[in-house]
């Protein structure tokens, strides 16, 4: 038997501090909501080799066992998608209400700017003659499939915050994204895959960067993992040169023991925490290779997405997506930037940059909808798709500019949902003739955020975790805040 050494009185001291503070995070929080106490629960957790942290996880009862969240990073415009106007294209071009500026805060927009009704056409589509841009001819295809949700506002008017309050709950950093509360709250569904994977296109990261998907003051196992559809998947996944598959593992073993005793003395999260991102690295090198290689698929399916092998592209990404849910990967997100479109320039106005990207989304969307239905995956997923908020139904014209675009609007934008647990071929909330104010069923960011987990099968208001001295939420503190949804669902 190995001989233990006595460890200094310092370091014995901070393990205890460090495991007190452990077992106060099981006392008050999902632990002891879910798994009956903490101390039982740890203790199943560290018995339990492949999911140590099983015995803190409830078992999922919601309509939806998957998400799939299409972040459209800018702010599309939906009152040239999908909120068609009549009264704002007969005033095209005339001046504004005063009411729309006066005593208002707009992010570009100086004085009294003229009203911009949609420069593209619309159509109606599917059974309930649901209105659509005539600049994405597939929706028609699956437009029978969405609950369109005209009623979203927010209260933020720039990017990042608005990116942060709605994917992590706070407007500034060091929150938890959604993703990771799903993992906290729910755990993995497949061993050799990330529970929940992030996937990036167009020309820029999103504004909110790289803490949209991180897990904040949760246990750092539940952050996204960002993959990459062009280049190795994963960073720095693979094996350096001179170890083979044999002395990783040896070499994880070891890790693994060393990481027990520390556990053993500390009783930090974190330790186990990287004893599982050990090991699903090591899982990960034969799964990961396997599951994002499209040329697997047949050209008829690359086909069907747009998609082009080898390179970034949000066709790529929504092939990859489906790849990922067949395989029961827990919450997928993808993020397309490129949907801020004021009109300062060809790269952001109406006339030039929006076509584009109602092209680069249309048919991959239309495909991956179609297959999801299909394979029968749409009865178990929810698909979220939007933006972090809306544009005005006025032309900023920064500068002097001449060319067409719209400012941030924070006060209504539409966002649609799919799948697992909501209602279909149906639209919720309305905006006024001029799309500047909501005038029924006004769904908030925190509403939203409530009604995902609840569909997941998770408590909103319950699913809390300790930290600064308060138990953290997605919806926020304010029980008041937060309602869910209750019309869009099935």
């Amino acid at each position: 038997m190995t001989e233990r050494r006595e460890l200094p009185r310092a370091l014995r001291d901070a393990g205890l501090l460090a495991r007190r503070r452990f077992l106060q995070q099981c006392g008050f929080g999902l632990g002891a909501l879910f798994a009956g106490g903490g101390a039982s629960s740890l203790a199943r957790a560290a018995a339990a080799p492949g999911d140590r942290l099983a015995g803190l996880r409830p078992p999922g009862f919601g309509a939806a066992k998957k998400v799939l969240y299409l972040h459209m990073s800018g702010g599309p415009p939906g009152l040239d998608m999908f909120d068609w106007k009549p009264k704002l294209k007969e005033l095209d071009r005339t001046l504004c209400p005063e009411e729309f500026v006066e005593g208002k805060r707009l992010a570009f927009i100086k004085g009294r700017p003229v009203l911009l009704g949609p420069p593209h056409g619309f159509k109606q589509v599917g059974k309930n003659g649901s209105w659509v841009t005539e600049l994405m001819p597939h929706y028609e295809r699956y437009v029978d499939d969405i609950c369109m949700v005209h009623s979203m506002h927010t209260d933020q008017f720039n990017h990042a915050p608005a990116e942060l309050l709605l994917h992590t709950g706070t407007q500034v950093f060091g929150g938890a994204s959604m993703g990771s509360w799903a993992m906290y709250g729910l755990g993995s569904m497949n061993e050799d895959l990330p529970g929940f994977v992030v996937m990036l296109s167009g020309e820029s990261d999103p504004t909110g960067g790289k803490s949209l998907w991180g897990s904040g003051y949760l246990p750092s196992h539940h952050q996204g993992t960002l993959m990459r559809a062009k280049g190795e998947p994963i960073l720095y996944v693979n094996d350096p040169k001179g170890m083979d598959r044999s002395t990783r593992r040896a070499t994880l073993d070891a890790l693994g023991e060393l990481n027990q005793l520390e556990f053993e003395r500390t009783g930090s999260p974190e330790t186990l925490s990287r004893l599982e991102q050990y090991e699903l690295a090591f899982r990960m090198q034969a799964s990961v290779p396997e599951a994002m290689d499209i040329t697997r698929e047949s050209e008829e399916t690359i086909a069907a997405y747009g998609a082009k092998p080898g390179e970034k592209s949000f066709a790529n990404n929504c092939l990859l997506a489906r790849r990922l849910l067949e395989r029961d990967v827990r919450f997928v997100q993808l993020y397309d930037w490129g949907w801020d479109i004021h009109g300062t320039n060809t790269g952001d106005d109406l006339m030039d940059s929006f076509p584009k990207k109602c092209r680069d989304i249309d048919q991959p969307i239309a495909a991956l909808m179609e297959d999801l239905k299909r394979t029968g995956l749409l009865d178990e997923t929810l698909v979220v798709w939007g933006g972090e908020f809306g544009r005005t139904p006025m032309n900023e014209a920064r500068n002097g500019s001449k060319k067409l675009g719209r400012d941030h609007h924070p006060d209504c934008f539409t966002i649609w949902l799919s799948g697992a647990g909501v209602k279909r071929g149906f639209h919720y909330g309305a905006t006024d003739e001029l799309g500047y104010s909501i005038t029924e069923n006004p769904v908030s960011v925190r509403d939203l955020q409530a009604t995902i987990l609840h569909l997941l099968g998770l408590d909103p208001y319950q699913l809390k975790y300790p930290h600064l001295g308060l138990n953290q939420r997605l919806i926020g503190p304010d029980d008041d805040v937060a309602q869910l949804c209750e019309g869009i669902l099935a």
